[in-house]
């Protein structure tokens, strides 16, 4: 087992293969990229009877690796592991990593860093950029082959609507938005939204530099290679809507054999994006300050909360934690007190106008403190938690702490009392101002 997760030994049956697509990195077009680092054992179908695809990454050079080595060092593949376990626990879809294991291997970056391998698993590893390569080639025929492969794979209930590829469209599209709608209401930061690195599937993936904010900042940048800010926490749901305008492109030939009613498809499909997303944001925004029944004036209410916490420079998690420990006061037991983050003095006016609105909702404050808990993690992989677990095991070979902030990580929501530090946010020495691809 080992063996194969290490890509020394095969699956029975297996026939791994590297996969290649095109894409817009940063806004640029590249017309070929692929899998430099990555290839596909194949796939398995899980006891829930949904279909995997298991990828090695860091495995070696494949025909796409441009000169590269197609290793990976440990650091990012412990990154990926962590944060991608870790959203999966928050309910956020996402590729699992279903092992790490080190090679052995020395690899040159900006240091030397022991090798590794990520084994990872997602409903499938197609890409916007997968469509684009084939797009960009004017090849239809490939095209379609590969739209039909993906309703049959992601979407077979729609083989039977009356036009399956603009229904598969409008499904990627609003899996998109609600995607994005979830990273924004946990403070994640993608780093590389490139079109290369976007899933038809609805599945995050690729976690180079990603990151979560501490203190709230909406033009928040952690990637080194993100120089413009192109890709900065409020710029997540606009790229989204870009990447899927790209997408929709893709499929012109396939909607329709007249060119302008084809377009005039991609454009209804793309354009129904702000409004999907919007109403998932929203909604979940609204379920974690506690509110079940929607009011006109409710996001006003969330748009303010998020300005003072960007004035005050407030903790994005443990601002929406304190709020979860306020609902219900009497509900807050002595281990969860210490944990409490205070808000500064000028949010007095707003959770005054706060608790007027709760007073509105039908639930009773116990049952929606419980409620709140349940969307508001008290547990999140910070940065400099990140940062101090690779450090671990790059320098001391200690894996111990890796293990534990995994488990950690796995009930983000739920209080323990030996769990106190994991909640703090970083001290001034301990925040981390850039993170890196690694590639």
């Amino acid at each position: 087992g080992v063996g194969i997760i290490a890509g020394n030994h095969l699956l029975p049956g297996s026939d791994p293969i590297a996969t290649v697509y095109a894409g817009h990195q940063f806004g640029g077009w590249n017309p070929q990229l692929g899998d430099g680092r990555a290839v596909l054992l194949g796939e398995l179908t899980g006891i829930d009877g949904v279909h995997y695809d298991i990828q090695l990454k860091g495995a070696g050079p494949t025909p796409y690796s441009r000169g590269g080595d197609g290793r990976a060092p440990l650091g990012p593949v412990l990154r990926e592991y962590i944060v991608s376990e870790a959203m999966s626990a928050l309910g956020i879809p996402s590729s699992r990593a279903l092992a790490a294991v080190t090679t052995g291997e020395s690899v040159y970056r900006d240091r030397v860093q022991p090798g590794a391998i990520l084994a990872r698993v997602a409903q499938s590893h197609i890409r916007i950029g997968t469509f684009q390569f084939f797009a960009s080639r004017q090849d239809t025929e490939a095209l379609a082959l590969l739209a039909d492969h993906v309703i049959q794979r992601h979407f077979p209930r729609l083989s039977d609507a009356a036009n399956p590829h603009r229904a598969m469209l409008d499904e990627v599209v609003s899996r998109q938005a609600r995607l994005i709608a979830k990273w924004q209401q946990v403070g994640f930061i993608h780093g590389v939204m490139n079109t290369d690195n976007m899933l038809v599937s609805g599945e995050t993936i690729d976690y180079g530099p990603c990151a979560f904010m501490d203190d709230y900042d909406p033009g928040k940048v952690f990637s080194s290679i993100d120089q413009g800010g192109r890709y900065a926490y409020q710029n997540q749901p606009g790229i989204a809507h870009w990447n899927l305008a790209c997408f929709a492109q893709t499929l012109l030939p396939l909607l329709d054999d007249d060119a302008e009613s084809a377009r005039a498809s991609a454009q209804e499909a793309v354009d129904a994006f702000p409004d999907l997303f919007l109403e998932a944001y929203q909604g979940g925004m609204r379920r974690k300050i506690g509110l079940a029944n929607p009011m006109a004036a409710d996001q006003a209410l969330v748009d303010d909360f998020l300005a003072l916490m960007a004035r005050h420079s407030v903790d994005f998690t443990l601002g929406f934690r304190r709020l979860a420990q306020l609902a219900h006061i009497e509900g807050v037991n002595a281990g969860d007190a210490r944990e409490d983050y205070q808000l500064p003095i000028d949010f007095e006016p707003w959770l005054n106008r706060w608790q007027a609105r709760l007073a509105r909702e039908p639930q009773d404050s116990a049952g929606r403190q419980a409620t709140m808990f349940a969307v508001n993690p008290l547990y999140i992989p910070r940065n400099h938690l990140v940062a101090d677990v690779i450090d671990a095991a790059l320098e001391q070979r200690d894996f111990a702490p890796f293990h534990r902030l995994v488990e950690v990580l796995a009930s983000p929501c739920d209080f323990k009392s030996n769990q106190h530090s994991y909640a703090l946010p970083p001290q001034p020495e301990q925040i981390v101002e850039q993170t890196f691809c690694g590639t």
